[in-house]
């Protein structure tokens, strides 16, 4: 009887590291997935910044060749 508890034993740790190692192969891929939606939203504001900042610099350029061929 005893070996059989022993046995059971071993089996018991090795299914409840098994266990554990599988949770935390699940929370590191739900992190690596926020991680990767971050870096992706991150990458979308910088370029909808570009954006703005070349029409705004096309914008002032417009108006300053204006008020020059207005002679201001």
């Amino acid at each position: 009887m005893s070996v059989l508890i022993g046995i059971l034993t071993k089996l018991g740790g090795i299914a409840a590291l098994m266990l554990l190692i599988a949770a935390l192969l699940g929370n590191l891929l739900a992190a690596a997935g926020v991680l990767l939606t971050a870096l992706k939203v991150t990458v979308i504001v910088v370029f909808v910044a570009l954006i703005i900042m070349i029409l705004v610099v096309i914008l002032l350029d417009r108006s300053r060749r204006r008020r020059e061929a207005n002679g201001f």
